[in-house]
């Protein structure tokens, strides 16, 4: 029953904090937890009630490790897959690389353990403890980010913003045209018709700026060219926000604004927005499939990246536990 009692505190926390604003990660902390305390105790209920339910409980935990596998295996084959498709780039490999590290790190940890060394356990211990909480922290990554994609904009937009990504041989690949289509859709279903801000740079291998041949795809696909205004600095996606926003200002159409990108970019680009101040929504576009895994452990580093401190000051505590007990060990040996 305590649980179910803090699920409702993480639901109005959630219902709270999201209808504050919705660009918040701490949102999907309190929608995960929410979750995850409804269902134990939910499942604490259905075990007082029918004993025998415990036992399902009990299997239901232990097929954990086996899902862990499956998903190793998963990824491993959405890594190749990526090679296969995309090149070997650093950004392709992720989901290869963390398959492998899956499979690899039960191994490890019991090596170190049959090493029967006090420094072997404790950073099998550390190995368990930096793991775990990485888990953790990508579940709730992803179950926002999926939360957040799925809500849509609050108001109808004064100015659409597409976020470039890289052009092949200078015209948008299918990537990008998902998101200048999903504009296109908002820029139809609005009265009136909302300015287009097509944004992107001239990369060292681009024979012209993104914002350029992204504008020439709107307009080909039937957006009054008054209305589209191209971008062509941005090199990164603070750039993407604050230089179209400088755009929608000299162009004298002010009103809210809403980003658009494609579906695994969306939560990253929101919590930039709102860590610049600015105050515009991000909506997504479809992705393909095999694309997907990968890339959303691209935008969960970087999300970790851009608050490492905040993750190196949370883990500290967990970390000075771990060398104390390995310390321990080692005294009593």
């Amino acid at each position: 029953m305590f649980s179910l009692i803090l699920a409702a505190v993480c639901a109005v926390l959630y219902i709270r904090w999201r209808s504050r604003d919705r660009r918040m990660l701490r949102n999907g902390v309190v929608l995960v937890a929410g979750i995850w305390l409804a269902i134990s105790g939910v499942a604490e209920l259905l075990t007082d009630l029918v004993p025998a339910f415990g036992i399902v409980w009990l299997i239901l935990l232990a097929l954990i490790p086996l899902a862990a596998l499956v998903l190793a295996g998963f990824l491993v084959a959405n890594g190749l897959t990526m090679l296969r498709r995309e090149g070997r780039r650093l950004g392709n490999l992720l989901s290869l690389l963390l398959g492998v590290a899956v499979f690899a790190l039960p191994v490890i940890a019991v090596v170190l353990l049959m090493a029967e060394q006090a420094w072997a356990t404790g950073l099998a211990a550390l190995l368990f403890v930096l793991s775990g909480y990485l888990g953790v922290v990508f579940v709730v990554f992803l179950a926002y980010a999926i939360a957040y994609s799925r809500m849509g904009a609050e108001a109808e937009p004064a100015a659409v913003v597409v976020l470039g990504s890289r052009l092949i041989d200078g015209t948008p690949p299918p990537l990008l045209k998902s998101r200048l289509d999903r504009a296109l859709e908002l820029y139809r279903g609005t009265e009136p018709r909302p300015l287009l801000i097509p944004s992107g740079g001239q990369g060292a291998d681009e024979p012209r700026p993104e914002g350029a041949a992204m504008a020439d795809y709107l307009v080909a696909a039937g957006a009054e060219p008054g209305d589209v205004v191209a971008e062509e600095r941005a090199r990164t996606t603070e750039e993407n926000l604050r230089y179209s926003l400088q755009v929608q200002s000299e162009t004298g159409r002010p009103g809210p604004a809403v980003a658009v990108t494609n579906n695994y970019h969306v939560l990253r680009a929101a919590l930039l927005a709102r860590k610049l101040d600015i105050p515009a929504e991000v909506v997504g576009s479809p992705t393909a499939g095999y694309y997907v895994p990968s890339a959303f452990l691209r935008e969960f580093v970087a999300v970790l990246v851009e608050h490492k401190w905040l993750h190196a000051l949370l883990l500290l505590p967990f970390v000075a536990f771990v060398g104390f007990l390995t310390y321990a060990i080692a005294v009593t040996y």
